[in-house]
């Protein structure tokens, strides 16, 4: 470990004044090769790599010697370097080189962020870690940890969550020197050039050819790049090898065939995007897996500068070039893209090249159709340019002979829809909401094809809610074509249709699909639109929780996808609708349990959730019991938010009682935080709330209460004294006359007799407190015994006497002292009587 770590910081100590803790070091490392080879061995291949990075240092260049041409001075066991490539690197030595913190990250990176959502944590990622020259360097390393330690479970690898190769990626973009760069594909390749299919790990090898698959869109310098050095690796990296290191990289294309990571590699090597003179390269080197005799298709217009449009033929240059060509964002596609790219477009899984339907695809449904329905949906195919008004005149004719049919039902209805699905494709990617909102842009923006279906389907007939006709042929469009859910949620609520619930036909939609469930189809339809405009979902959030509150309200993952989804300006008109009375998104009966749903979000999420929450008229004391469930260390933005709310309030038993009940942790100022705040404000009325629930903490009653209502339930001593003894070391309580207050002495001394020996050793210094009082009433009791033996003295001279003694004691001693002459003076106005 310790020779790994130090042949890979070397080549960062280049400046002047680390020329002698360089030198120790490369003394360091030479010696631990020379005199232990076959311990160091076990490093693997990675071993190898590391030497290349400073072989020009005078000790190394003598020790690559050996290592080439005399291997056995080394050990008696080591026959070359061909020995130590087969050899696969432990996990270990690949994560000794990122901090604990950094790992943390990118685990939490590749097994939790989604898709779209990963642009914030990669630029936090970038300026904690990468922003420095001495930085660049280190992408190498963490492409071998994702490569070679993150190996994500088939349930991640199915889901939305980014995969490695999009933060591989963007790792290479941000490289901004051409040896890190050079350095960071080689360590991406590395695995490939003695990959052998019987013992090497697919999912070594699986990052670097969807890197190169998935930028060919977008990013094709990278994929470009790529390609490249793997044509040149293969007789660059060590001539003496050359057939094993092409074995090996042919042998990672064939696994990477056989496991299905891509169904093809032809659209890969045989892409018009790449240079004339690079596809030459390719076909001459991979052969094997290009198509024979595949013409070179014509070169599409430059998706770059102009300058920059042939690709170089060194590496370093190429990679220099796509520096300029290319934004350092690698995975924000969905911004660079003017087509919408979908989230499980992007989930691995073999590439299907033929996902689009084509014109033959249309005459195949045609052929499905029967009768006057055929005739009119041809008219439709041949009318799909023609302008909107003529398509919807088609399309009204097609409502009005569906809705003659006898029967009408899915077999029918099926291939239909499909058609039509397919037919006005290209009107579901569109911007639908008009970027100025008033009564004619909306009117406008819904006079589409699509919503003359919409307008039957929604017109009120005397025996039923909607045609059940039309509503066969929209379920099968919603099963068909993802898009319909909110294009009709838009029409429904676009539309001047007055009645008490507008989107009512959406429910009965909702209620024939698959799904059969409203609930489940909103989280459906907003997932889909949040993916395709979120300012269309932002539009369609106060309307949805108006009409559907049981579906909505409750719905943790619609919420979800509104949380993941805002920006501050979109937050900020839903906080404006809630308080304007428009929208309603949580209620009092079940916020506590919204909330707890969410306290395993993202952080960004979890804020968006209670700002909106703060918008609404719901009392602190709704889910006031959501905190003693709270941990300081995981759930800083559920506590930081309500210790804000509680900061407004007036303490009252039940917001102290689930403060106190909160179990103390080393660093938790949750509680001492609140107190301290409230204290400020009313000392004497927090004295008398902590007198009451160290009473209670006490009873012997059994608290059946606290068994049907949580918000009764009473913190236990050792919380108690927990909370206190944190509230007495606090700076901001020794400005209050807190700890002398009467009713907290009091409830100390009631809570000391129920304790152990253990807590009050534990808390002697809180138990002090009482003891000091103890010992001030006892002197006082003396000195009152002493007056009385000579004489009784009436009660008014007797206050004057007390009033002298006070006035010559210390100020503690005072404020310790000041409520035992009332109970005396209660006493002596019992008993002074002239026969006493």
């Amino acid at each position: 470990m310790a020779l790994y770590t130090y042949l890979r910081i070397i080549e960062d100590h280049t400046s002047a004044m680390l020329v002698p803790l360089k030198q120790r070091e490369v003394d360091f490392c030479i010696s631990l090769l020379r005199s232990k080879f076959s311990v160091c061995c076990r490093i693997g291949r990675d071993l190898l790599r590391l030497l290349q990075n400073v072989a020009k240092i005078p000790e190394f260049e003598k020790l690559w010697f050996d290592i080439l041409h005399n291997p056995q001075s080394l050990g008696p066991q080591f026959t070359g370097i061909m020995q130590l490539l087969s050899q696969r690197t432990s996990p270990k030595y690949l994560a000794c080189r990122l901090t604990p913190d950094m790992e943390k990250k990118l685990v939490f990176l590749t097994s939790k962020v989604k898709f779209g959502q990963q642009k914030r944590y990669q630029d936090w990622f970038q300026k904690q870690y990468l922003s420095t020259p001495e930085s660049q360097s280190l992408r190498c390393d963490l492409i071998r940890y994702i490569c070679g330690v993150v190996h994500p479970s088939n349930d991640i690898l199915c889901s939305d969550v980014i995969q490695r190769w999009a933060v591989i990626g963007w790792l290479l973009t941000t490289c901004t020197s051409n040896v890190a760069a050079s350095s960071a594909k080689l360590a991406l390749f590395y695995d490939w050039l003695v990959f052998s299919s019987p013992k090497g790990n697919i999912m070594d090898i699986e990052p670097a050819i969807l890197v190169m698959h998935h930028s060919m869109r977008s990013h094709p310098a990278i994929t470009a790049t790529l390609l490249d050095f793997l044509c040149r690796i293969i007789s660059n990296f060590y001539p003496a090898l050359e057939s094993q290191i092409r074995q090996g990289v042919f042998c990672s294309l064939r696994a990477i065939l056989e496991k299905r990571v891509l169904s093809s590699l032809s659209p890969l090597f045989d892409n018009s995007k790449l240079d004339k003179e690079l596809r030459a390269m390719i076909r001459e080197t991979f052969s094997e897996f290009c198509t024979p005799d595949t013409p070179l298709a014509k070169e599409p217009p430059a998706l770059i500068d102009s300058g920059q449009t042939s690709m170089q033929k060194e590496d370093d240059t190429v990679s220099s070039n796509h520096k300029e060509e290319t934004i350092p964002e690698f995975s924000d596609d969905e911004e660079e893209e003017k087509t919408n790219c979908k989230i499980d477009e992007r989930i691995f899984r073999p590439i299907n090249e033929e996902e689009e339907e084509n014109e033959g695809d249309i005459e195949s449904y045609l052929e499905q159709i029967e009768g006057e329905l055929k005739d009119i949906c041809e008219q439709l195919y041949e009318q799909r340019n023609a302008d909107a008004e003529r398509q919807c005149e088609l399309m009204e004719n097609l409502c009005g002979v569906i809705l003659e049919f006898d029967t009408f039902d899915a077999d029918t209805a099926g291939p239909l829809a499909m058609f039509l699905c397919t037919l006005y494709k290209s009107h579901f990617t569109n911007e639908l909401l008009p970027q100025e909102i008033n009564e004619e842009s909306i009117e406008d923006s819904i006079g589409k094809p699509i919503f003359v279906i919409f307008r039957n389907l929604n017109q009120e007939n005397e025996d039923e809610l909607c045609p059940v006709e039309l509503l066969t042929l929209v379920c099968c469009m919603y099963e068909k074509q993802k898009q319909i859910g909110y294009h009709l949620l838009y029409f429904l609520q676009a539309s001047k249709k007055t009645t008490e619930n507008k989107l009512v036909v959406y429910e009965e939609v909702c209620k024939n699909t698959e799904l059969k469930d409203l609930g489940k189809c909103l989280v459906k339809d907003f997932g889909t639109c949040q993916e395709d405009n979120v300012r269309l979902m932002c539009f369609l959030i106060p309307p949805v929780y108006a009409n559907f509150p049981d579906a909505t309200i409750k719905n943790i993952d619609l919420l979800n996808i509104v949380a993941g989804s805002l920006d501050p300006s979109q937050l900020q008109d839903l906080i404006c609708e809630i308080m304007e009375g428009c929208l309603e998104m949580f209620k009092k009966e079940s916020v506590a349990s919204v909330l707890e749903e969410t306290l395993g979000w993202e952080t960004f999420e979890q804020y968006i959730v209670w700002q909106l929450l703060a918008a609404h008229e719901i009392e602190v004391d709704h889910f006031i019991t959501v905190v003693p469930k709270l941990n300081y260390r995981d759930h800083p933005e559920a506590l930081a938010s309500i210790l804000l709310m509680l900061k407004l309030e007036r303490c009252s038993l039940d917001f102290l009682r689930p403060v106190m009940c909160r179990n103390g942790q080393n660093g938790d100022r949750f509680a001492t935080a609140i107190l301290c705040n409230w204290i400020i404000q009313d000392e004497q009325h927090i004295a008398e709330q902590t007198k009451t629930l160290m009473m209670r903490s006490t009873t012997a009653n059994k608290r059946i209460r606290q068994r049907t209502n949580p918000k009764l339930q009473n913190p236990t001593p050792p919380q108690i004294l927990a909370h206190l003894d944190a509230l007495r070391q606090a700076a901001g309580i020794r400005q209050t006359m807190f700890f002398s207050q009467e009713p907290v002495l009091q409830g100390l001394q009631h809570i000391q007799k129920a304790c152990s020996d253990a807590q009050k050793t534990r808390y002697s210094d809180l138990f002090a407190l009482v003891d000091f009082i103890e010992d001030s009433s006892r002197s006082t009791r003396s000195g009152r015994g002493t007056r009385r033996s000579p004489g009784f003295t009436s009660p008014k001279s007797k206050k004057q006497v007390l009033n002298n003694e006070n006035s010559s004691s210390e100020s503690e001693e005072e404020e310790q002292t000041k409520p035992k002459p009332k109970k005396r003076k209660k006493s002596a106005a019992a008993t002074g009587s002239d026969s006493d």
